[in-house]
């Protein structure tokens, strides 16, 4: 069979390197390339693994809310019996390690596979192949965590916790599904983060320098570092408990010489550069956002970039204050209680730079902006407490009561998600071609707000009133049903309020209006390109000349055609 290039490669004259288009193959005569879902299965696209991402992570974030919400229908009532206690501990186990690794962490992975080549000038990520693999082995693990349902669900939380997550404690298939979905998620994200690095440090456009990254691009970089720091030890740690469950061995079982407390330094060592890996991109996002809808530049990009990257740093030092009622030296408590005040202070330039972004500017209430600021303000709640539990006395009190829930929720709920929505709202019509229903999108977001808010802000009071978490059951004389009521009328409201978000941009795949390339006025080199964008990304990548290409860009084509260049109309994808 004979083989011929269709096209000879076309070379980027804007920076001189690689190929933009892919030669396509020739077998006597016919194109061979899979077309339908053959196409997305085979796919090395990083525009299509992103929307596969996307997809999928939103389908478990489904799950993970109907799981809240059955966890909020047991407890509205006192003395209720409508689910039994081994069946709430498998939900609870299953919500959080949903949220977490199904969901938070692989969809900002998502949208860095869409946007970081688009952002940066790259036709693809530095490693198509192993793009692919990172998306398949994020799928499989969730699969293989969900068929767990058919033997055993695991209960013993998202953490899982030793002792109790060791076979005496809870014998069965359920605690290894777990671990499986831990190693599975853990190495997509390993190999993801080392392909985003590879990407953003080498494939760059001409003139786009670190000065001008944006700070979306920014936020995936650390977050990227931060992976490939952190995952090692949850690795060791589950693989030490898969080795203590089914091979005899005893690391955190006391009567086998071993420590649980070993455990919690493991996972925690992971687990609190989690959180900030779960909020780094989300900030970069609102970073992105706020100035594109107040018409200004971003107050502070250096002082942005530059605490980006110091949270990153600090969020490897302060692990233990998940632990501060655990055997502990005072001098020790008191390290982690400061360190833990510290990454306060770069948290708050963010949010400081970000208010001084929106003072005086020309402000459009558009759908990305309601949910970039109701971020921003969640997210302080959510701060303020953290402050708050950073306090080792404070925290003997409150730790396992529903405040530290409600504040869980407001960091990442609250922060994360109302974050994960505005990107979704913004690069929407970049990722379909078409505009979504801004009143549905604004229904969507008052409808989560307050919904959001009547679940949680009540849960601070619970547990300033004593109600411990992960119980399924209370006594009237308790005196928590007049808040839990609240809570769950709030999560049914919280929950319409997706499924708004959903019919609105489900529907307007083909109903919504034409967007053209940028109908934001945007700042970002992705929206130089078409809507969606064609398989190789650009035709011509135009040199960087500052941290805002499109405003460039714009001005450049008003002074050729002598138009304002905020009345420069934009061509229909």
């Amino acid at each position: 069979m004979s083989e011929t290039l269709a096209t000879p490669p076309q070379t980027n004259e804007a920076d001189g390197r690689a190929p933009l288009a892919r030669p396509e193959i020739v077998l006597h005569g016919i194109r061979e390339r899979p077309s339908g879902w053959l196409a997305w299965l085979t796919t090395t696209d990083h525009k299509r693994i992103g929307l596969m991402y996307l997809f999928a992570t939103f389908i478990f974030f489904i799950l993970g809310g109907v799981e809240a919400l059955l966890i909020r229908l047991q407890l509205a009532w006192s003395n209720n019996t409508l689910i039994d206690g081994t069946t709430y501990n498998g939900l609870v186990a299953l919500h959080g390690t949903t949220m977490v690794f199904l969901f938070v962490v692989p969809i900002l992975a998502g949208f860095g596979n869409y946007l970081v080549p688009l952002m940066i000038g790259a036709r693809d990520m530095a490693f198509p192949k192993l793009n692919a693999l990172s998306f398949w082995l994020l799928l499989f693990g969730g699969i293989a965590f969900y068929v767990s349902l058919f033997f055993e669900p695991p209960a013993a939380g998202w953490t899982s916790y030793a002792p109790l997550s060791d076979d005496a404690y809870l014998p069965g298939t359920g605690i290894d599904s777990w671990i499986i979905l831990i190693h599975l998620t853990g190495l997509s994200s390993l190999v993801g983060a080392i392909n985003f690095v590879a990407t953003i440090h080498n494939m760059r456009a001409r003139g786009m320098g670190f000065g001008r990254m944006p700070l979306f691009v920014w936020t995936i970089l650390i977050y990227s570092y931060l992976l490939i720091l952190a995952l090692p030890s949850v690795a060791a740690a589950v693989t030490m408990l898969l080795t203590d469950r089914n091979f005899g061995t005893g690391f955190f079982d006391v009567t086998r010489g071993g420590d649980p407390v070993l455990w919690q330094h493991l996972f925690w060592f992971f687990g609190h550069p989690e959180v900030y890996i779960m909020v780094l991109p989300a900030m970069g996002m609102i970073s992105e956002i706020l100035p594109v809808f107040a018409r200004k530049p971003i107050f502070g990009y250096k002082a942005i970039a530059a605490s980006t990257a110091a949270i990153g740093f600090l969020s490897m030092l302060v692990w233990a204050h998940h632990m501060f009622t655990t055997p502990t030296a005072t001098v020790v408590l008191a390290f982690f209680m400061l360190s833990s005040f510290v990454i306060a202070v770069p948290t708050g330039i963010k949010i400081f730079n970000w208010i001084a972004t929106l003072w005086a500017g020309s402000i459009t209430f558009a759908t990305p902006l309601l949910y970039a600021v109701g971020f921003v303000g969640l997210f302080v709640i959510g701060g303020i407490s953290g402050v708050m539990m950073a306090i080792f006395p404070v925290d003997w009190q409150l730790h396992d009561t529903y405040f530290i829930v409600a504040h869980l929720h407001y960091v990442l709920f609250g922060g994360s998600v109302f974050g994960i929505f505005a990107g979704l709202y913004y690069w929407y019509p970049k990722m379909s071609g078409r505009m979504y229903s801004e009143a549905l999108g604004k229904l969507s977001f008052w409808v989560m707000f307050v919904g959001f808010n009547l679940t949680f802000l009540v849960q601070h009071s619970a547990g300033l009133s004593g109600m411990p978490r992960r119980i399924y059951y209370y006594p009237e004389s308790a005196g928590w049903e007049g808040y839990n009521i609240a809570s769950t009328i709030g999560s049914y409201l919280l929950g319409i309020g997706v499924l708004i978000t959903a019919y609105n941009l489900v529907r307007n795949l083909k109903k919504g209006r034409r967007a053209g390339n940028d109908p934001w006025h945007a700042n970002t080199l992705e929206w130089f390109t078409q809507s969606p964008p064609p398989e190789n990304n650009f035709d011509v990548v135009p040199r960087i000349r500052s941290v805002e290409p499109m405003k460039d860009i714009r001005r450049e084509v008003a002074e050729r055609t002598g138009r304002p260049a905020g009345s420069i109309a934009q061509p229909v994808a």
